[in-house]
C-alpha cells in the first residue's frame, strides 16, 4: 500500500514537472513575441507642450521662452516643425529649470507607501504601479518595491519575471542574509526618468518559509529587515510605494513594520468586502501583537479605494453608498472604475500611462485616465501632507 501511494505521488509529482516544463516553453515564445515591449526596450511617455506645462507648473509660453534665450534645450521637431514631444526626463530638466521640484526636504520623511490587501485579485499591484509611474511623472523620486513573488508590478514593467531575473536580484538575498546593509545591489532604473524598482520573481515566496523559521526560533527582528533595507536608500527617494503579496505572512508584517502609509483595494462586492473587513480584523490584532512586542506601526494616513468599480451593476452602487458611509474621509473620493484600458494596456504588459493612444476609443482612455488621476492626485495630497516643508504650499493650493 505505501509502495502504491510513493507510485501514485511520483506520477503526480512527474505531471506537474511536465506542464511546468511546457508552461516555462509558452511563456519563452510570448515573451519573444513581445520583444518591442521588453523591459529593455521601453521608452519613457512623451507629453505635448500643454500637458509639459501642467506637470511642471508653468506656461507653455515660459517653455517656449526658456528654450528660447537657451536656458532649456530646443526640443525635436518634425518634418513640419511640430514638436515630437517631451520626455519625462525633459520635463525633470524643466522644473531644475524653473525651480518647481516637488522634492520633500532631507527634514521631512520618506513617504513608505503600502498598497495592501490580504486578498488577491483586487487591483493591488494595478494600483501600485500607476501609483508609482503618477508620482514619477509629477516630478517626485519614487521606488517601487515588489514584495509580491506573483510578480505582477514587475511584469508590468516588461519583465518576465522567472525567466529575466535571478533571485539574487530581488529582496531575497537581503532578507535572508544578514549581514547585507543596503538594498543598493536590487535597485533597476526604469523607463520612467525619476521612478526605480526593486523586482521579484517566485523565488521570493520561498523567503515567507524561511523568515517564518527563524521567527519560530525567537529571531523576531527579522521583521525590521524590509524597514532597514528602506532606510539604507531612502536618502535617494521622495516616495517608496511596496507591492506586498495577498497573505498574512512574514513579508506581510514587514511591509506593515516599514510602512508610514496604508492604501486599501477595495472593489464594490460582497466577497471583497467581506474579505476587507476581515482584512482590517486581522491588521488590529496584527498591529496590537507588534506593539506588544515593542513594534509599534505608525501610519501617516489609511485611505481605501474603490478599485474595479462597475456601477452599471445596482449591488456596486449599493456596496458604494455602504463604503462612503463605513470609511468617511479615509475613502478615496474618485472611484477606480473598471476599464478595457486597464484590462489592454496589461495584456501589453504596459500601463495606461504609457500607452501611446487609446486601444479603445479616446473617449474610454480619457475617462479611465480621469479615474487614475483622479486616484492617484488624492493619494498624493496625503503624501504631502507628511512632509513640513509643504506645509505652506498646500495652504496656498487650498489643499491643507
Amino acid at each position: 500500500m505505501a509502495t502504491a501511494l510513493r507510485l501514485a505521488g511520483q506520477a503526480d509529482q512527474d505531471r506537474v514537472a511536465a506542464l511546468a516544463e511546457r508552461s516555462s516553453v509558452i511563456l519563452e515564445k510570448l515573451r519573444n513575441g513581445a520583444q518591442s515591449r521588453r523591459a529593455d526596450e521601453r521608452r519613457e511617455p512623451l507629453f505635448t507642450i500643454g500637458k509639459a506645462a501642467d506637470l511642471v507648473g508653468r506656461t507653455p509660453a515660459a517653455i517656449r521662452e526658456a528654450e528660447k534665450d537657451g536656458r532649456l534645450p530646443a526640443v525635436d521637431r518634425t518634418e513640419s516643425n511640430r514638436r515630437v514631444g517631451y520626455t519625462l526626463a525633459q520635463l525633470n530638466d524643466m522644473r531644475g529649470v524653473f525651480q518647481t521640484r516637488p522634492w520633500r526636504q532631507p527634514d521631512d520623511p520618506c513617504a513608505v507607501v503600502a498598497v495592501q490587501n490580504f486578498k488577491g485579485g483586487v487591483g493591488k499591484s494595478t494600483l501600485s504601479v500607476h501609483l508609482a509611474q503618477y508620482l514619477a511623472m509629477r516630478g517626485y523620486r519614487v521606488l517601487l518595491v515588489d514584495c509580491d513573488s506573483q510578480a505582477s508590478a514587475t511584469t508590468l514593467f516588461g519583465y518576465v519575471p522567472d525567466l529575466d531575473l535571478d533571485e539574487s536580484e530581488t529582496l531575497y538575498p537581503f532578507l535572508r542574509e544578514d549581514e547585507r546593509v543596503s538594498l543598493d545591489y536590487a535597485i533597476r532604473r526604469t523607463h520612467f526618468d525619476g521612478l526605480d524598482l526593486i523586482p521579484a520573481n517566485l523565488r521570493l515566496f520561498q523567503s515567507e518559509y524561511e523568515l517564518a523559521a527563524r521567527m519560530a526560533r525567537g529571531q523576531g527582528a527579522l521583521l525590521d529587515r524590509l524597514q532597514q533595507g528602506i532606510a539604507s536608500v531612502a536618502d535617494r527617494y521622495d516616495i517608496v510605494v511596496i507591492d506586498p503579496p495577498p497573505a498574512l505572512g512574514a513579508i506581510s508584517l514587514s511591509v506593515l513594520r516599514a510602512a508610514n502609509a496604508l492604501v486599501v483595494p477595495v472593489p464594490p462586492t460582497i466577497m471583497d468586502f467581506a474579505s476587507t473587513a476581515a482584512f482590517l480584523a486581522m491588521l488590529d490584532e496584527t498591529m496590537q501583537v507588534l506593539a506588544q512586542h515593542g513594534m509599534d506601526t505608525h501610519l501617516a494616513f489609511l485611505r481605501f479605494v474603490a478599485s474595479k468599480v462597475d456601477e452599471n451593476k445596482s449591488m456596486q452602487k449599493e456596496l458604494m453608498r455602504l463604503m462612503s458611509q463605513l470609511y468617511g474621509h479615509s475613502l478615496v473620493r474618485t472611484p477606480l472604475k473598471d476599464s478595457a484600458e486597464i484590462d489592454n494596456a496589461s495584456a501589453r504588459l504596459m500601463t495606461v500611462y504609457e500607452l501611446e493612444g487609446p486601444t479603445t476609443s479616446r473617449s474610454v482612455r480619457d475617462r479611465c485616465l480621469a479615474y487614475l488621476d483622479g486616484v492617484n492626485g488624492e493619494i498624493e495630497i496625503d503624501i504631502r501632507s507628511m512632509w513640513p516643508s509643504h506645509d505652506a504650499r498646500l495652504r496656498r493650493e487650498g489643499l491643507a
